[in-house]
C-alpha cells in the first residue's frame, strides 16, 4: 500500500555551492587586479608635465622609490634618509641575484614629489647605479594643453 501526501514536498535549495563559487570569484579577481596603484602614496604631489608620457607596456621587476618633498624616501611602508637606501637596494639587488635575474633589466622607478631637491632625484639615481641598476623611469603628471 502507497499513501499518498496532501501537497507537494517542501524543496529548499542548499546555497552553500553558491556561495562558494561567489567567494572563488571574488578571490579570482582579487588576484587578478593590476596593483600597480597600490604603490603610489597620496603623500608625494608628482609634478606636472606637458612632455610626460604614460609608461609603455608593463615594467619587469619594478623598483619604486617615492622621494617626499622632505628629503625621505618612501620605500616598503617605510621613510628612509636618501643617503641610508642603499642597504634597501642591497637587499633588493641580492634578491634578484638570487632568482637568476640581472639587476642591470630591473626598472628603477623614481616618484619625487614636485616639491622635492633635485640634488636628492640625482642622489637617489646615483646610489641606484652604483649598485648595478641601469634602467630608470622617472614619474611625472601628464597635463595636456
Amino acid at each position: 500500500m502507497i499513501r499518498r501526501s496532501n501537497g507537494p514536498a517542501i524543496v529548499e535549495n542548499d546555497m552553500t555551492p553558491m556561495i562558494d563559487v561567489t567567494f572563488q570569484l571574488i578571490t579570482f579577481f582579487m588576484f587578478v587586479l593590476n596593483f600597480s596603484e597600490a604603490e603610489q602614496d597620496e603623500r608625494i604631489q608628482l609634478p606636472s608635465s606637458q612632455l610626460a608620457k604614460p609608461a609603455e607596456g608593463v615594467v619587469e621587476a619594478p623598483i619604486t622609490m617615492q622621494l617626499m618633498a622632505n628629503g625621505g624616501v618612501l620605500y616598503a611602508g617605510e621613510i628612509i634618509p636618501v643617503d641610508e637606501i642603499g642597504g634597501s637596494l642591497q637587499r633588493e639587488r641580492d634578491i634578484i641575484v638570487a632568482s637568476d635575474k640581472d639587476p642591470k633589466r630591473a626598472t628603477v622607478i623614481v616618484r619625487a614629489d614636485g616639491r622635492a631637491n633635485a640634488g636628492d632625484v640625482q642622489r637617489v639615481i646615483q646610489i641606484c647605479q652604483e649598485l648595478g641598476f641601469q634602467q630608470f623611469a622617472l614619474r611625472a603628471l601628464y597635463k595636456p594643453d
